[in-house]
């Protein structure tokens, strides 16, 4: 079961939100701008999974396309005074706010396309 209609509406601003609060946050840390851009594809490399299978592939993609992981990131930063350790944290919650209004969300089993803001064939056109 996919969300659909407006709440799915809501779940991708949801995720345009996440993503400007991460650029604004990552503004106080006083790190590089250019690092942003260069980092922010980099949570990407939890699809290696689905060069094994389909199972495999959304585990780790959900693993790394959740909050829990960036914010555990930033969590330690914060504990460690260590204001790169917090950017990195930022920019991986922002990946994840940026997927999240292009309508990539977290998969199903079933296949990379199927996730639950929709099938990726059919959602990406627009927002329903």
């Amino acid at each position: 079961m996919f969300v659909k209609e407006k709440p799915k509406t809501w779940l991708r601003l949801d995720g345009l939100v996440l993503f400007a609060a991460t650029i604004f946050l990552f503004a106080g840390e006083h790190q590089k701008w250019w690092i942003y851009p260069a980092l922010l594809f980099v949570p990407d490399i939890f699809m290696v999974g689905y060069l094994r299978d389909t199972r495999l592939g959304a585990f780790l993609y959900n693993a790394g396309h959740s909050y829990f992981l960036p914010a555990t990131v930033i969590f330690f930063g914060w504990r460690d005074n260590s204001a790169s350790t917090i950017a990195i944290g930022l920019i991986w919650l922002g990946h994840v706010g940026f997927d999240r209004f292009f309508g990539y969300g977290l998969k199903y089993d079933s296949s990379f396309k199927h996730t639950h803001l929709g099938d990726l064939d059919k959602s990406l056109v627009r927002p329903s």
